[in-house]
């Protein structure tokens, strides 16, 4: 997540002091980023050598471990807060680890492009696949194993039990509550059990 605004809109959904677990927490800024302005503590999850060494670097407690190997390491409700940020559409079995998610946090937190977004569906609209901001890489050459909506996010986090405590978009680091399937960039779910 490298927008400062969508950062600060990610974090402010934390509590204060919050027992943190980032999964697939990249570099460890939003880790870092809570534990110097919220007093949060916690882990990072990441799998990645040069983002293991930079969250070390950073001072944020880091495990290196595939998420897709799930988190059995973790008793249930271990944490008041599991983060999915740009992670889930990185993930062969998003649903068991946003189950997973779930079980080891009080409160989870999931946000990914929402391929729905405007400009996505009239750059398929005119045959291609998108290449936005948001979606940087061509179809043959993107990390993401998958593609989502906001509105599946809803979805998929109803079919597994899922109570939603809030949900909208972002679009450059601001808040979008009205259409978030058709005008933001980014799907935002913060649920519980």
């Amino acid at each position: 997540m490298s927008d400062r605004l969508t950062l600060e809109t990610i974090a402010s959904l934390v509590p204060q002091g919050a027992r943190v677990l980032d999964l697939g927490c990249g570099d460890g800024a939003l880790l870092a980023h809570l534990q110097a302005t919220r007093g949060c503590s916690g882990y990072g999850i990441e799998i990645a050598d040069d983002n293991v060494l930079a969250c070390v670097q950073r001072g944020v407690n880091v495990i290196q471990l595939n998420l897709d190997e799930g988190l059995a390491l973790f008793e249930d409700q271990s944490f008041d807060v599991v983060l999915q940020i740009d992670t889930l559409q990185h993930l062969r079995n998003a649903e068991t680890v946003l189950r997973e998610t779930a079980r080891v946090g009080r409160m989870g937190i999931v946000a990914f492009p929402n391929f729905a977004h405007w400009p996505n569906r009239l750059s398929v609209l005119g045959g291609r696949m998108p290449v936005t901001r948001r979606l940087p890489y061509q179809w043959y050459d993107t990390p993401n194993i998958r593609v989502g909506t906001h509105a599946d996010l809803e979805v998929l986090a109803q079919r597994n039990g899922l109570q939603i405590l809030d949900s909208f978009g972002l679009h450059n680091g601001r808040l979008r509550r009205f259409m978030p399937n058709l005008l933001a960039s980014t799907a935002v779910l913060k649920f519980s059990r």
